[in-house]
């Protein structure tokens, strides 16, 4: 099996049979191919995953996500327009998660930790050089499920 460039799925090079990871718990289709970036929290080696059919690295240890900035706001958007359950009351991020300083994966300088500017009051990093955001586990969701200020 052989994983598709920019896919979610693998492909059998013999009989091209298609094999479609199941979602896990937090909606992330890990495809378990070892990335060529670590973790920045945890220092473990990221696995390419997907994510309603968009792809991004993803730690099996600490469930964070590496997702390309070109890339965020459509998976935001596509989550969004998928969404089945209610929206989140809103809580305030806690101020100290604004001290964390973490180096990108991939260039190693040090990711810019703030707050994001859309709905969700989360905490991010991200890195301007690469174009990359790191979101810790449930920072996606809470963004996803937070009610959109645009409709209000």
């Amino acid at each position: 099996m052989r994983l598709k460039e920019d896919t979610d799925c693998f492909t059998c090079d013999f009989c091209g049979g298609i094999f479609v990871p199941e979602p896990n718990a937090d909606g992330v289709r890990v495809l378990s191919v070892p990335a060529a970036e670590s973790c920045p929290v945890c220092s473990l080696v990221l696995v390419h995953a997907a994510i309603v059919g968009h792809r991004l690295r993803y730690c099996t240890n600490c469930h964070g996500m590496l997702i390309a900035m070109d890339l965020f706001l459509v998976i935001v958007q596509d989550l969004r327009a998928r969404r089945e359950t209610e929206f989140a009351a809103a809580h305030r991020p806690d101020p100290k998660d604004l001290d964390r300083h973490i180096h990108c994966p991939q260039c190693r300088e040090p990711m810019d930790t703030h707050p994001y500017m859309g709905p969700g009051n989360v905490i991010i990093d991200s890195c301007e050089n690469c174009s990359l955001d790191w979101l810790d586990y449930g920072e996606l969701d809470r963004i996803v499920r937070a009610p959109d200020r645009t409709y209000q």
